[in-house]
């Protein structure tokens, strides 16, 4: 473990007054969209009502299929949801940050994908007790009579696949372009949805006011996700050229790219934050994959660093200059904007130093930087991280060792960490790393007495 004190440095990116100005807005915004979220809801839960989903019910198979009918609108609602969460629209993702709308947008899926299987269950069992036949009888029936059945079927079961390939043990072993394809498949559930939805069903055929109200969710929807996910990214491409200037190699596993382009001051980017970047090589066009920017955007460039985990990136250092590139953001809120203290420490495990090395270039206050690494050659950026420790006031301590080891169970323990960081309930602390190791580290933090509040963090996670 190493240490090092350097001077000052007067250079910062906001005051602690000019921070907490911000969050008004934030608050605003966040009323605004639950309100929103919650009106639509409620005026769907309205609409089932109007329609007789209480007052007509008057037997049991009739309950069954009333129950079907408001659990299918809510899975139907939540879908939309669902592509809205990762529609990139900027004042969401601004206020909540692109790490957790990630969760919030597994969550949601699990939830949704629940109702419609319960729409399902519920609508034939419903069916099978007014029509007084076996339940696989009613199944037949429904998809041989009634129109919508057999596309409402494949996009149950495109959801379905969806929603597998996202669980964790299959996730891991899927290549990535196998599950990015899947999810694709998830657009033409919703479309097959929406023909057997509004076209052909009951409720809307007969209820003119509701099919439009619901024409117009999906109308809105889809125009969220033709702005942000292919107008605005297209015009940005064309706006700031951007192109590979230089491929560098840090060391065995790990590269760095440069890239350069034109009115890159108008991105708006910040050390911490992150790109979905497409290089449009051979092959690879259709990608995109996330990286954090390593270091400070000084307007005339951008830099990424990439480590080698999978078949994309093993790739890239074989980019060659020129190569163009569509970057979509910047996202991500693990800035220094987020701060609510004067000093901070950062704590970044294995490549998750990238966001950290980056932050550590514009913070202001005084800093101590935590680098977990399992082998002296693990560490990247060790000659840069030096020199800006000389430049300003930075502690740096490099954690090298495996915990499973005889004697290094206690490395980066709440111990540990309050040896190293005796304030560390005065200070920020910003963790950077694999999601397992994250995690790790935010306990520890946490049994330190640190406040939640103060606790930000950024899992690196494809």
């Amino acid at each position: 473990m190493a240490s090092i004190r350097a001077r000052e440095s007067s250079d910062g990116y906001a005051t602690t007054r000019q921070r907490a100005s911000r969050s008004v807005p934030r608050w605003t915004t966040a009323g605004g969209l639950w309100l929103l979220g919650g009106a639509n809801a409620a005026f769907i839960i309205a609409l089932w009502l109007r329609g007789g989903g209480i007052a007509q019910v008057h037997t049991a198979g009739e309950l069954w299929t009333s129950v079907g009918r408001i659990t299918g609108l809510l899975g139907a609602y939540l879908l939309l949801i669902q592509v809205f969460l990762l529609v990139r629209f900027p004042p969401l993702e601004r206020l909540v940050g692109f790490d957790r709308l990630t969760v919030w947008h597994r969550l949601n899926g699990k939830i949704c994908l629940g109702l419609i299987l319960a729409h399902v269950v519920l609508i034939t069992v419903g069916y099978a007790m007014m029509d007084r036949i076996s339940l696989p009888a009613e199944a037949s029936a429904l998809l041989t009579n009634y129109p919508g059945m057999v596309t409402a079927t494949v996009g149950t079961v495109l959801l379905v696949l969806v929603l597998v390939s996202s669980l964790v043990i299959v996730r891991r072993r899927l290549r990535y372009e196998a599950w990015y394809g899947v999810h694709l498949m998830a657009y033409a559930g919703i479309v097959f949805g929406w023909f057997h939805q509004i076209p052909t069903g009951n409720e809307f055929i007969t209820n003119q006011p509701a099919a439009m109200y619901w024409t117009g969710l999906y109308l809105a929807t889809l125009a969220l996700l033709v702005l942000f996910r292919l107008a605005h990214p297209t015009l940005r491409a064309f706006w700031h050229r951007l192109r590979v200037a230089e491929v560098t190699v840090e060391s065995a596993n790990v590269v760095s790219v440069r890239l350069t382009g034109t009115h890159l001051d108008r991105l708006n980017a910040h050390a911490g934050q992150f790109f979905l970047w497409r290089f449009l090589g051979a092959g690879r066009w259709w990608e995109s994959h996330p990286f954090s920017l390593s270091a400070v955007p000084d307007g005339r460039s951008l830099r990424i660093t990439i480590k080698n985990v999978g078949d994309f990136t093993r790739h890239i250092g074989a980019l060659r200059p020129g190569t163009a590139v569509v970057a979509e953001g910047p996202f991500g809120i693990f800035t220094a904007a987020a701060r609510r203290h004067d000093n901070a420490v950062l704590i970044a495990g294995g490549i998750g130093i990238t966001p950290i090395r980056a932050l550590l270039e514009e913070m202001s206050g005084e800093l101590i930087l935590i680098y977990r690494v399992l082998s002296e050659d693990d560490l990247v950026f060790r000659d840069e991280l030096e020199q800006l420790a000389r430049r300003r006031v930075i502690a740096l301590h490099y954690v090298v060792g495996d915990h499973r080891a005889a004697g290094a169970e206690r490395l980066l323990s709440a111990e540990h960490l309050r040896e190293m960081v005796p304030d560390i309930r005065q200070r920020d602390i910003y963790i950077c790393g694999p999601p397992a190791m994250a995690d790790l580290i935010e306990k520890h933090v946490q049994r330190t007495g640190a406040p939640r509040t103060s606790i930000h963090i950024e899992r690196f996670a494809l």
